[in-house]
């Protein structure tokens, strides 16, 4: 199966995004923090992790219509996808271990437990590939039909009830790493956002697995241009309507964070990645995205390796440069080295493949497609 270019290009811009956003936030000195230009990289920061939860869950819908082309049953196509959520979670935990051995003297033992992005992943994963098991039928088309429905419906469940999971309904009953999954409280007295919980971080795949299933309609097929037209109006649209209702005299959440918990930020952030969506779609088929080398579709063929690695570059114990105690012009040098020996990186993992062919990636696409890496 071939990948989609534009999918792995917005992956790659997003992890553009994550380098600036780790990368300040690691090395600025704390009186930068009150700074705009601080505040507008952690911004940056609000859209990588939803846009690979997002592209995740259009992995699984694209991954599953090949599959069912091909007759395959929803048992085998089901079971394919837990076990790869599965795999990531497990990465995730893995993960956590690797941080603690390498900074084990200064990072304490509640940080195994803690939920990153990995861990996110792959519980979306598994809950999208039993919502494709539920939402399976013989009929391909009817199949797909129920997928886009049933991944709305549930990216707007994820959304609405966030702000009640974080504050009066807290599930304060469970133990603190069962109760931080649901809401990222961790070992603190309130939810963290700079944590990964369910709630609502595995909104952004169920929105994903609408997507991923929207493209295979007879509309998408066969009017792709216009449907992405029509994805980037409805992206405007929905920032908008977040606007306003974050405008609005009144609130129906007793408890109301439009940055970090409400359904207003959610739906701007899926606004703003169908926006981006269609300006990927249309640089990579009009632009220059597909014309010589493009850093940006090498990073998104390989996001997981350079998520793993940069992390320590940047916050672990290995760290280029010394943790809150950069300017900014010594942090911007920083951020370029980490960027260009990410992409150094992903290039030797892309020449490993090539030289073995039986795991050797698929060809790119900028029309057809399906995707890798979550």
């Amino acid at each position: 199966m071939k990948r989609l270019a534009y999918i792995d290009w917005l992956r790659g811009m997003a992890c553009f995004g994550m380098f600036i956003t780790h990368s300040y936030d690691a090395w600025l000195r704390p009186e930068y923090h009150d700074t705009r230009f601080y505040r507008a990289t952690q911004l940056i920061g609000a859209l990588p992790a939803a846009i690979f939860l997002l592209l995740a869950g259009a992995s699984i819908s694209i991954v599953t219509e090949k599959q069912r082309e091909k007759g395959i049953g929803r048992n085998a196509i089901a079971k394919q996808t837990v076990l790869r959520g599965a795999e990531v979670f497990g990465l995730g935990l893995l993960f956590r271990i690797q941080e603690y051995a390498l900074g084990y003297r200064w990072v304490p033992w509640t940080d195994l437990l803690r939920v990153d992005i990995l861990n996110a992943i792959g519980i979306a994963m598994i809950l999208a590939g039993i919502l494709v098991w539920l939402t399976s039928a013989e009929n391909i088309a009817a199949a797909r039909r129920r997928g886009i429905r049933a991944g709305l419906l549930g990216a707007a469940l994820f959304a609405l009830l966030t702000p009640p999971l974080w504050t009066t309904l807290r599930p304060r009953f469970l133990p603190w790493p069962l109760e931080s999954y649901l809401n990222g409280v961790h070992v603190y007295q309130q939810p963290q956002h700079w944590l990964f919980p369910i709630f609502p971080w595995c909104g952004f795949t169920f929105a994903g697995v609408a997507f991923g299933f929207a493209l295979f309609t007879p509309f998408a097929r066969f009017r792709q241009s216009l449907f992405f037209l029509y994805l980037a109006m409805g992206g405007i649209a929905a920032y908008v309507a977040s606007a306003i209702f974050d405008a609005a005299p009144f609130q129906i959440y007793r408890v109301y964070d439009y940055w970090h918990s409400s359904p207003e930020f959610f739906l701007a952030r899926c606004g703003f990645i169908a926006i981006l969506l269609s300006v990927s779609y249309a640089w990579c088929r009009w632009g220059l995205a597909m014309k010589g080398f493009s850093p940006a579709l090498q990073f998104g063929s390989t996001t997981l390796l350079v998520y793993w690695v940069h992390i320590e570059f940047v916050y672990g114990r290995l760290s280029i440069l010394p943790k809150h105690r950069c300017g900014i012009p010594l942090a911007t040098l920083g951020l370029l080295i980490i960027t260009s020996a990410m992409l150094g990186v992903s290039i030797a993992r892309t020449r490993w493949l090539k030289s073995h062919p039986k795991k050797k990636n698929a060809p790119i696409s900028p029309e057809r497609p399906v995707l890798a890496n979550p």
